[in-house]
């Protein structure tokens, strides 16, 4: 697949076929997220992936997110989100935490920064999908809680947590709508 190809089929993968990514596929997309465009060349990205033991830890915290978001359900819808939740960090075939640098003396660096992680996600993105495997970037709230920084080892003063990025070959590929062109790119005399 062209670079062209790719970037306008690649899609958001929510489901995942029971199958393991190869290790060469994730270094070569862990080596695309490196090459990133970063302004001042500060790298401040950094890719954690979680194996079965992190993840058997934040099964705890997993559980007690999804069990306030359904809070006043029936139980069998409330039993049914903890499962959907627990299967989210358990049961994808590869799941990566992102972290960004933090500048608490400045702002606009730690802007910058930030924007430069995106563009490391997107690159490691690209490079699944150039090989048949599907990504999802999730922001939940298990990806902004304290303990989940302590689970994983992860000082919030230095890094933020900007998302759990969640992978594998797709059982499904969606076809989300998108605006037409001329509703996004604007020339202006």
């Amino acid at each position: 697949m062209n670079l062209q190809e790719a970037l306008l089929s690649r899609r958001t993968v929510y489901r995942f076929e029971d199958r393991e990514v190869p290790a060469s596929v994730l270094e070569a997309a862990f080596e695309a997220a490196r090459w990133a465009p970063c302004h001042k060349h500060t790298n401040p990205w950094r890719f954690y992936e979680l194996g079965p033991q992190i993840r058997e830890k934040l099964l705890p915290l997993t559980t007690s997110l999804a069990e306030q978001k359904a809070a006043g359900l029936p139980p069998a819808q409330l039993e049914k989100g903890v499962a959907k939740a627990i299967g989210k960090i358990r049961d994808v075939p590869v799941l990566v935490a992102v972290t960004s640098a933090r500048s608490a003396e400045d702002a606009f660096r730690e802007k910058e920064d930030y924007a430069a992680t995106t563009s490391a996600i997107h690159n490691w993105v690209l490079s699944l999908w150039a090989e048949g495997v599907g990504a999802q970037w999730s922001t939940g709230k298990i990806t902004r809680h304290e303990q989940t920084y302590e689970v994983l080892g992860i000082d919030p003063a230095q890094e933020e947590l900007v998302g759990f990025l969640k992978a594998g070959y797709p059982a499904k590929v969606p076809s989300p709508p998108k605006k037409p062109l001329n509703e996004v790119w604007v020339q202006l005399d």
